[in-house]
């Protein structure tokens, strides 16, 4: 596929005239001046910005009445039909759908649209775009509500050799939490969609059309950083504007079952960072024989300088003047939210699953979630150069790569950072050092009062107790299209618990162990039937 790979070369600052000493070149620098003594010690002030509160206390959102409708006939045909609808989602998982790889991402996006076609929605269609195809749904109910649904039909790489099942087979297994499917895209996001479209046939089924109309806007690069989904609003942008909101089909419940409900993403910046040999040093065609690194420079080492020189010591506080800057702070009604979102968070059963030990700073509490959802991150996702196979095989590489990504709070603009970044390099006496963006969009997020948002808190009031919500989650997606382009409201939302998103073993919980109160899957479309019906008379448009 193609990806956006645009090269961002903004004025270089000669490293003679800064004299950074510690970012040698290979010529001598003047370690006295005063521009660098400066730039030394702004970097020793430098520290992540912290976010008193105002207030302690907090929104119940048990105070929402729960959802008293019941649409029974509905709920019997799902579980009349269930051996189905799990065929259903072990069919999409078992279409692997890569992208960043483009396995099977063709077939996928066939795949949806002919399912949105046997259901009986009147559109349904691929849609070209510069990458991967979009997929577009329209189901004309007649009503008076029409629904946004966002869906993303791919999913991350894999390592086969790492999988406990195969990752494309999506075999039902034994877990301690009961039954569960685990195939890559079980819980990120195939299963939770097509689970979501399993309780959309069973309402046509029985009542022979759906209470709200239908929009159904798909992407198969969300795993990229959807550098081409603008592609796809464009072609529908002014019918999507009539939605009445964007419903994102998703997992919500911990193994406590206990349901954390999202109300926005952080943005994302993410890009390569590229050395090269060439007139400032270092072999400029080809890898040499590695006893040469005697008197030639290394680009692998260069590449490695540059990245540190990008935060602390550990790791931890990004040192890019301005990084810090344009945040927005938490308002009222966030600090309402994680007031009581911190009452039920559990740091050290979030550790465990996440196979870490600690946070950064011993942060726990209010403090660690802030931090996490209100700071930039600045995080090597890879980096290679030179000979990586067995055995020994002694050169001086000539080209070195990173992939970085960069999380963006509210107020942060994409643009902006990697300028920022590019700056800083050139500063530094990096000028040689190539970025290249794959991607970029900036955070969302819809208001807890949103009529949608309600309405949704009423369904999960329904089915589980202990709700807590979440401002926004570290996590990115492009929702930004819908809550800033579109003026809509958006809220992922769902029951059901899996893991392993991005990473070995992924599953999401079929049918549940006898005492475990997570949602399977015939519960999870139950509760999909309810928001439906639900916001098909309590969500008109709203401001986000």
């Amino acid at each position: 596929m193609k990806q956006i790979k645009s090269t961002l070369k903004l004025s270089a600052i000669g490293l003679a005239a800064l004299g950074l000493a510690a970012c040698d070149t290979g010529a001598p620098a003047n370690t006295g001046d005063s521009k660098a003594e400066t730039a030394v010690a702004a970097a020793d002030q430098v520290s992540r910005p912290k976010y008193p509160f105002s207030t302690d206390e907090m929104y119940d959102p048990a105070t929402v009445a729960g959802y008293t409708g019941t649409h029974q006939e509905i709920y019997d045909r799902i579980d009349a039909s269930l051996d189905d609808h799990v065929a259903n989602l072990q069919r999409w998982m078992r279409q692997p759908s890569v992208s960043a790889q483009n396995i099977g991402v063709i077939d996928m996006a066939n795949m949806l649209r002919d399912d949105l076609e046997n259901m009986g929605f009147q559109e349904a269609e691929l849609v070209p775009t510069d990458g991967h195809p979009g997929v577009w749904g329209y189901y004309d109910a007649g009503a008076e509500k029409t629904l946004l649904i966002y869906m993303m039909y791919d999913v991350q790489p894999v390592n086969e050799e790492d999988w406990q099942s195969p990752p494309f087979e999506a075999n039902i297994i034994d877990h301690e939490l009961g039954k569960v499917m685990m195939a890559r895209g079980a819980v990120n996001q195939k299963g939770p969609q097509r689970a979501f479209l399993n309780a959309l046939q069973s309402i046509i089924d029985v009542n022979g059309t759906l209470p709200v109309n239908l929009m159904i806007a798909a992407e198969g690069e969300e795993e990229l950083g959807s550098p081409h989904y603008p592609q796809i609003v464009d072609k529908y942008e002014e019918r999507m504007k009539t939605a009445d909101g964007v419903l994102f089909p998703m997992t919500s419940q911990g193994p406590d079952g206990k349901s954390n409900m999202l109300l926005g993403v952080k943005g994302i910046l993410y890009f390569e960072i590229e050395a090269k040999g060439g007139d400032w040093g270092g072999p400029s065609v080809a890898e040499i024989h590695g006893s040469n690194k005697g008197i030639v420079d290394s680009p692998t080492l260069r590449l490695i300088q540059a990245i540190a020189s990008m935060t602390s010591e550990d790791g931890n506080t990004i040192l890019i003047p301005g990084y810090y800057d344009n945040i927005i702070p938490p308002s009222e009604e966030e600090q309402l939210l994680i007031n009581k979102t911190i009452e039920t968070r559990d740091d050290a059963a979030i550790q465990k699953v996440l196979g870490v030990s600690r946070w950064i700073d011993d942060q726990t509490g209010r403090e660690a979630l802030v931090d996490l959802l209100y700071n930039p991150t600045l995080n090597v996702d890879g980096l290679w150069s030179g000979y990586t196979g067995e055995g020994t095989k002694t050169i001086l590489p000539h080209i070195a790569t990173a992939k970085v990504d960069s999380r963006l709070p509210l107020g942060q603009d994409p643009a902006d950072m990697l300028a920022k970044i590019r700056a800083h390099l050139d500063a530094n006496g990096y000028q040689d050092i190539e970025l290249r963006q794959m991607s970029g969009y900036p955070a969302a997020q819809t208001s807890a009062f949103a009529d949608i948002s309600q309405t949704v808190i009423s369904v999960y009031n329904k089915y589980t107790e202990g709700l807590s919500i979440n401002p926004r989650i570290a996590g990115s997606a492009p929702f930004y299209q819908f809550t800033d382009r579109l003026k809509l409201p958006l809220i992922p939302a769902g029951l059901g618990h899996g893991r392993g998103a991005h990473a070995p073993n992924e599953f999401l919980l079929i049918e549940p162990a006898e005492g475990v109160k997570v949602a399977g899957l015939a519960e999870i479309e139950k509760a999909y039937v309810d928001m439906l019906f639900s916001l098909a008379t309590a969500a008109p448009k709203d401001a986000n």
